[in-house]
């Protein structure tokens, strides 16, 4: 059994931006360099799900440096795909890009060659990055920036296998390919992908976003858990008291104002990190549960 697709393109009116992935059923992680068609950075977007459904979205977070971007889906919409797991990659093993610029694209695969922890990327900043070798060799890569990057090794012992669907991990997200040394205008098959921690590190209220959907499910939602399951330490549980109440009756109310435009993704996505943060701490101490 596979994964229902959990990766998305994002249009601005009818020209294709690039290509992005869910980490929750509201927040799609892309490269920054996708969202260049942008006149502004504020500008809506479609976030278009594998079965064509268009979500509107707005761009809620960037770093420049890193090259990455968040987009937030406007509530109440949310994307549903069972979200695969996330974690570090297994060097050695295989790799698959699942997202394709078009249908008549080539899928991309091939071997994880190492994990710099200090990759200088073309915005100008050191992030941890994957070293990738594809078994394509396209000469062009540039239309699968921003999809996401695989794990589908198996390792029983010394044995790998590659595996697919429910078993594949999310390890990263292609940002960038190496120029072929002979010709310029040409890619090797050697591209480079940003950890899903380096993302985690950039975009801090990561942390906590997988939470804000258990907090407070949207638009009478399920309750959905992002692509990396919290540790236990992390799993609210039903609160009491003033600071709970008061936390409640504050999401209701940012909820409420993203419903009337009143303020606009990113400040809604702050607003409700902050109030969510503070829940947290409430039930877990001022720590955070922190080890």
């Amino acid at each position: 059994m596979t994964c229902e697709p959990y990766w998305v393109d994002l249009h601005r009116a009818e020209q294709r931006l690039g290509g992005g992935f869910l980490l929750t059923n509201w927040l799609v992680l892309t490269a920054l360099h996708c969202l260049r068609g942008l006149v502004r950075m504020d500008e809506p977007v479609d976030v278009v799900l594998a079965d064509g459904r268009r979500l509107e979205a707005r761009v809620s977070r960037l770093d420049a440096e890193a090259d990455l971007a968040l987009v937030s889906i406007a509530p109440p919409q949310r994307a549903t795909p069972q979200l695969p797991k996330s974690g570090p990659a297994r060097i050695g093993g295989r790799w698959r890009g699942p997202y394709r610029p078009a249908a008549d694209e080539v899928e991309l695969s091939g071997r994880i060659d190492t994990r710099a922890a200090a990759h200088l990327c073309a915005g100008g900043g050191t992030i941890e990055a994957l070293q990738l070798s594809a078994d394509q060799f396209l000469g062009d890569y540039s239309g699968y920036s921003g999809g996401p990057v695989e794990d589908t090794t198996h390792c029983d012992g010394h044995t790998a296998e590659p595996t697919r669907g429910k078993d594949a991990v999310v390890v990263g997200i292609l940002l960038e390919q190496v120029p072929e040394r002979t010709a310029a205008d040409r890619a090797a098959n050697v591209l480079f992908a940003a950890t899903i921690a380096e993302a985690m590190r950039r975009f801090d209220y990561l942390d906590v976003a997988h939470l804000i959907d258990v907090l407070r499910p949207p638009g009478g939602a399920e309750p959905t858990v992002a692509s990396a399951p919290p540790p236990a330490a992390f799993v609210p549980a039903p609160m009491a008291g003033p600071l709970s109440a008061k936390a409640d009756e504050l999401l209701e109310t940012i909820q409420e104002w993203s419903r009337q435009g009143l303020m606009d993704p990113a400040q809604i996505a702050e607003l409700t990190f902050m109030v969510a943060k503070r829940k947290i701490q409430a039930e877990l101490g001022e720590g955070g549960g922190d080890p």
